[in-house]
């Protein structure tokens, strides 16, 4: 993207001002609220759309520590019309095509909302639906997963009440939402049955599509001293491709050291699923979307790469960044600034590095606190004499179950921008 003007977007006819806004947000979760707080935090008075058809709003961070005991079901949950940032429309519907080049989208409603800028911000797409057996599969049978709100306080029964057996996690190709987040589950499954004295009854193993166990080479090692701690059995790319939850059965699709691809049966008594995961259908088959079918934005600025007036954050955007909550806390101010240079026709005005956070709770109480960048650069928050993040600390897990709730609801969903400043583009302000 280059870091020319852009012509100021021309007005539009009066006739639709009635769902004309100056700009108009796709997705009413943690990235469209976030900057649609930013953005009205820095210019009151504009018109500002956010379209999310849900009536609920869910903490999603938050679900492994339902799923691990920790925090109630209900923590996680607030009335989307609550969090809607004042001087902002909400219009509780959703998205069903999108016209860039007539600046329309079209809603589910029957109606449609025309922009001079546009914020995508519709989240991924969870495909329950592409593991045969999965659907009618969940919630009995011991098969469960922390992924959805309904079920995590499932895995914790489960993580309860069973004392022997095949305890089976799983986790999908890339990309998905919180790359961490299925070792988070069975770390504090694991942690529980030792504390019960009963990690002998129970056989765990890890099924992981991917290549290794993390992505960033600089936390594997202090999750590998966890993986022998607990006696996982560690199967990398290993793939689940069907689950038959009368007979506790789960199919995966191992490809072996020569590349060939085999198919392999494994029992259990729990199983922990991580869907799939992929842009959103509207998005897929939208012009916006790139050849991976997310949102085809510069990984900088979070710019269309042919659209100047559009813009995407959080788990749709098409960047290499991980896809995590904290992530998006560092791209919403960033998208603020932009969006309100392009409403008025300035160049781009910041950059995004990248930034993503995974808290690995390796145990209750410890948890491995990855920081990164693009590229897998390291990117603390916190000096590494305070905080080392490559180790297990309690001060990371202190953050993760009291600070990280508090920053979310009443910090970055607020407009509030502690340690997330945009950073200048190029030395711009």
């Amino acid at each position: 993207m280059n870091d020319t003007p852009a012509p100021s977007a021309p007005a539009l006819s009066s006739s639709a001002r009635g769902l004309t806004y100056d700009i108009a947000i796709i997705g009413g979760g943690a990235a469209g609220l976030s900057t649609a707080a930013s953005i009205l935090k820095r210019k009151p008075g504009i018109t500002v759309a956010i379209v999310e058809p849900s009536g609920s709003h869910y903490y999603q961070p938050g679900w492994t520590l339902v799923g691990g005991g920790v925090f109630k079901q209900s923590q996680t949950r607030r009335a989307e019309k609550k969090l809607i940032p004042a001087g902002a429309d909400w219009i509780q519907a959703a998205a069903t095509g999108f016209d860039p080049d007539g600046r329309i989208v079209h809603l589910s409603n029957g109606s449609s909302v025309r922009y001079s800028i546009l914020i995508v911000a519709t989240g991924i797409m969870l495909d329950w639906d592409a593991i045969e057996g999965l659907p009618e599969a969940l919630g009995r049978n011991g098969v469960t997963s922390n992924y959805r709100y309904d079920l995590a306080p499932y895995t914790w029964q489960m993580v309860q009440t069973l004392g022997r057996g095949n305890a089976v996690f799983t986790q999908p190709p890339m990309p998905i939402k919180c790359a961490g987040a299925p070792q988070k589950a069975m770390y504090l499954a694991c942690d529980a049955w030792r504390r019960r004295g009963i990690s002998d009854n129970i056989n765990v193993s890890f099924h992981t599509a991917t290549p290794g166990l993390f992505g960033v080479k600089d936390y594997v090692p202090a999750l590998m001293e966890y993986i022998e701690r607990y006696h996982i059995d560690l199967q990398l790319k290993s793939n689940l491709v069907a689950v038959d939850g009368a007979r506790q059965v789960a199919t995966f699709s191992n490809v072996g050291a020569d590349g060939a691809t085999t198919k392999s049966e494994v029992e259990f008594a729990m199983l922990h699923v991580v869907p799939p995961q992929r842009a959103p259908d509207v998005i897929r088959n939208s012009p916006l979307a790139g050849a991976d079918g997310f949102v085809a934005v510069d990984p900088a600025t979070l710019r269309h790469v042919k659209y100047d007036d559009v813009f995407a954050l959080g788990d749709v955007a098409g960047t290499s960044n991980a896809k995590t909550a904290a992530a998006v806390r560092k791209q919403a101010p960033i998208v603020a600034v932009n969006a309100l240079a392009a409403l008025e026709g300035r160049p781009m005005v910041a950059d995004y590095d990248g930034y993503g956070a995974c808290p690995l709770t390796v145990e209750r109480g410890k948890i491995v606190l990855a920081e990164f960048a693009y590229g897998g650069k390291l990117e603390p928050t916190l000096p590494k004499w305070l905080l080392d993040g490559r180790r297990p600390t309690h001060l990371a897990w202190l953050l993760k179950e009291y600070v990280m709730p508090l920053l979310y609801w009443d910090g970055m969903l607020k407009g509030r921008e502690l340690m997330v400043e945009p950073r200048p583009l190029c030395g711009k302000s």
